[in-house]
């Protein structure tokens, strides 16, 4: 009974040793099976195309980072020149985009001035004074001012080569008058004449102008400029 309690426990231990060596060694020098080798390369394989598939995202995220400051900083240089516009010198202004010069102000042709002559009538009796009329017309195409005053003005009568009558002779004082005519439009002034003779510094004359049917010639004058003649009758 002693000995078969003492031999028991060697032989299991005996045993198990050999066993524990046995799977030791099988295992140290057994290959992995197929099926861990192709989980391997599935592991593998995934991790390289989870890699390449970051890498290629991260490189569109650069791109559009990259895009998106761009376009910022084009945004932004747009704006800084649209703020510095109005600020900026007229020295800056490019050549030829200045304001343009404005056409000259028409002035008025004082050669399409006139002046013209006539009468209240053709013919006079022997008691009826004839009203002499003297016209300025403006005959251009901008308003003209025309001095139309007394110091300008001379009411002449003549008889071929005779100088009947002068308003000028016996004008106590002459004044100026400047007025602006419109285009076509006039200005006029009236002389009633009393059939009588002048001469310069309104010298006292006796004589008349002659009756009976003689013709007589009015002529309007202003300053340098004077009228065609207007040719009348005195009975």
């Amino acid at each position: 009974m002693g000995r078969q309690g003492n031999s028991s426990p060697r032989k299991t231990a005996s045993a198990s040793g050999t066993r524990a060596g046995s799977r030791t060694g099988s295992h140290s020098g057994r290959k992995p099976s197929p099926a861990v080798v192709y989980r391997r390369r599935r592991l593998f394989v995934g991790a390289a195309l989870m890699m390449v598939v970051a890498m290629v995202f991260a490189g569109f995220a650069a791109a559009g980072a990259f895009r998106g400051n761009a376009e910022q900083v084009s945004s932004t240089d747009g704006a800084t020149d649209a703020a510095a516009a109005p600020g900026a010198s007229p020295s800056a202004t490019p050549s030829g985009a200045g304001t343009p010069t404005p056409a000259p102000t028409p002035t008025c042709d004082q050669n399409l001035v006139t002046v013209s002559a006539s009468t209240d009538k053709p013919a006079y009796g022997p008691e009826e004074n004839p009203l002499l009329t003297l016209k300025v017309t403006n005959g251009g195409k901008v308003p003209c001012e025309v001095n139309i005053g007394t110091s300008q003005m001379e009411f002449l009568v003549t008889s071929g080569a005779d100088r009947i009558f002068s308003s000028r002779d016996c004008q106590a004082k002459s004044d100026d008058l400047v007025k602006t005519i419109e285009p076509g439009a006039s200005e006029s002034a009236n002389f009633p004449w009393p059939r009588n003779r002048s001469v310069e510094g309104c010298q006292p004359i006796e004589a008349k102008p002659g009756a009976g049917g003689a013709y007589y010639i009015f002529t309007a004058k202003l300053g340098s400029k004077a009228s065609p003649k207007a040719v009348f009758q005195l009975n």
